[in-house]
């Protein structure tokens, strides 16, 4: 039994389609990850010194997480 292989070339533009929708992706999905930190950094600095020991952490944690 015989088998054909063919290989088709992409459409005309359709790398470059696919490079720009890639990008734009990424460049949302950064922009989702870091308004998602920003809310926790907000919501644990909001709390006070011994809530935040209650849980486990220090304000020093908390400076480390933003620059995370």
């Amino acid at each position: 039994m015989t088998t054909i292989t063919a290989t088709y070339a992409a459409p005309f533009g359709a790398i470059t389609t696919y490079r720009v929708i890639h990008a734009i992706e990424t460049a949302l999905n950064s922009l989702i990850t870091w308004n998602t930190q920003r809310k926790k950094f907000k919501m644990l600095n909001a709390l006070s010194t011994q809530n935040l020991e209650d849980i486990g952490l220090t304000r020093a944690d908390l400076n480390t997480y933003k620059l995370m």
